[in-house]
């Protein structure tokens, strides 16, 4: 008795690996590691955007620079179509917290992919104690938020004169 042939076909196995190995320095910043995640979460879900949960419902986070000179600390925050009215920022002890919201806007066609960041932003983070609150001077230009904190006398750095014997 002979067995009936099957027509059945089983894909090559490719010897290329499915992703290709990471570069040096890719996973630098543990930073990043939310936004790589989204990011291959949509191209895994394909072209027609992401669900809710990652988009609008969520809370994210900017990237931030904080630079200390001796005078003040200077944060860069990218929050690109935010408006001045939707950000607030707030100095509570010596923690700074920076929210807002940048609004979905009405479109007139059919959103076919949607990478750009929209909802609820948040960021927080704690600064040394000797810190100005009363000072604090922030600035919204071409979607970034620069925040400038000066220190307080007893925060700055004095220098002193050597004396001899």
């Amino acid at each position: 008795m002979s067995q009936p042939a099957t027509s059945e076909r089983r894909p090559a196995v490719s010897a290329q690996p499915v992703h290709p190995p990471a570069q040096s320095g890719q996973w630098a910043s543990i930073e990043q590691v939310p936004e790589r995640i989204r990011r291959m979460l949509e191209q895994t879900l394909g072209s027609f955007g992401t669900p809710a949960l990652l988009t609008e419902a969520a809370t994210w986070t900017p990237l931030v620079d904080i630079e200390e000179e001796d005078d003040a600390y200077t944060l860069e925050a990218e929050v690109p179509g935010a408006k001045r009215e939707d950000i607030t920022i707030e100095m509570l002890g010596n923690e700074l917290s920076i929210s807002g919201e940048i609004k979905v806007r009405e479109r007139k066609g059919i959103v076919r992919r949607t990478t750009r960041r929209v909802g609820r932003f948040d960021y927080r983070v704690t600064l040394p104690n000797h810190v100005d609150p009363k000072k604090i001077d922030a600035k919204l230009n071409d979607g970034v938020l620069t925040v400038r904190i000066p220190k307080s006398q007893q925060g700055q750095r004095q220098r002193i004169e050597v004396k001899s014997g």
